[in-house]
């Protein structure tokens, strides 16, 4: 299942985070959810693991242009010849000659303009297939409108069932910018609760299933981190079922603005 980002470039709306794997364990993942059949893999230069995904990329039986790969600016990196030359850190450490997603990792005040102006230029050169940002609440988004000359394609945001931002995915939509849910499966922190439970029987699917699949149904792409194969088989069978729509509108209720981070991104306007 891909979605057509606002470039018209298509990316897969089901993917592998990479959040907290580690060296062997991230190129184990990763190269085990190749083989199930994941295509969308996030990185991050903060997650110290761009080697090891891009190794098991590249010693996988799949073509470069069949993977799509997302990686981001650290927040220490930011601004304008920083981001350039975080840029090439990262092909370098990935061994890619281009990006398929490249984020601002968070809206850092004093340098989240010119890094954005930076991700324009790498763009306008074609060293990357589309831009975006990360952890953007609308307000920040907003700003983005008043020197932006190209629209982000994905914002990537904390986003579940328990942290149902409305205003966040309505902002996102009206600019027609992908929203990407990061902690989707709220780390399995809820998965006890019996309405999901509840959810999860009547579709004979695991909770994390339904939490996919909701997301998947709205079209908000989903990167959920598992280094276990039973767990990335399980996130990966939610391609065979449907939820109703009446049980989509008793899942959105699900919200508790419950955040796993604990870090509201509007800490850093």
């Amino acid at each position: 299942m891909n979605v057509v980002l606002n470039n018209g470039v298509s990316m897969p709306l089901l993917g592998l985070g990479c959040w907290d794997l580690n060296g062997k364990e991230a190129r184990t993942a990763v190269e085990m959810a190749i083989d199930i059949g994941y295509r969308l893999f996030d990185t991050a230069a903060m997650y110290g693991n761009e080697r090891e995904v891009g190794e098991a990329i590249r010693n996988s039986s799949i073509r470069r242009e069949n993977v799509f790969i997302t990686t981001k600016v650290n927040n220490a990196d930011q601004g304008y010849d920083h981001t350039l030359k975080a840029y090439d850190r990262s092909c370098k450490d990935l061994k890619v000659d281009h990006l398929d997603l490249y984020l601002i990792h968070w809206p850092i005040k004093r340098t989240r303009k010119e890094t954005w102006k930076a991700l324009e230029y790498l763009y306008v050169q074609g060293r990357v297939r589309a831009i975006g940002v990360a952890n953007y609440h609308p307000d920040f988004l907003l700003e983005l409108d008043s020197y932006s000359e190209i629209t982000p394609s994905v914002n990537q945001c904390e986003f579940s069932p328990y942290l149902y931002d409305q205003k966040l995915l309505a902002s996102c939509t009206s600019r027609s910018i992908v929203l990407q849910a990061w902690a989707p499966l709220v780390r399995g922190r809820r998965f006890d609760d019996p309405k999901l439970i509840s959810m999860a029987t009547k579709y004979h699917k695991t909770p994390a299933q339904i939490i996919i699949r909701w997301a998947l149904q709205q079209n908000i792409s989903t990167i959920p981190k598992s280094s276990s194969k039973e767990r990335l088989i399980e996130n990966f069978d939610v391609f065979d079922f449907h939820i109703s729509g009446v049980d989509m509108n008793i899942i959105n209720h699900f919200d508790e603005g419950y955040r796993m981070s604990g870090l509201d991104p509007m800490s850093y306007w």
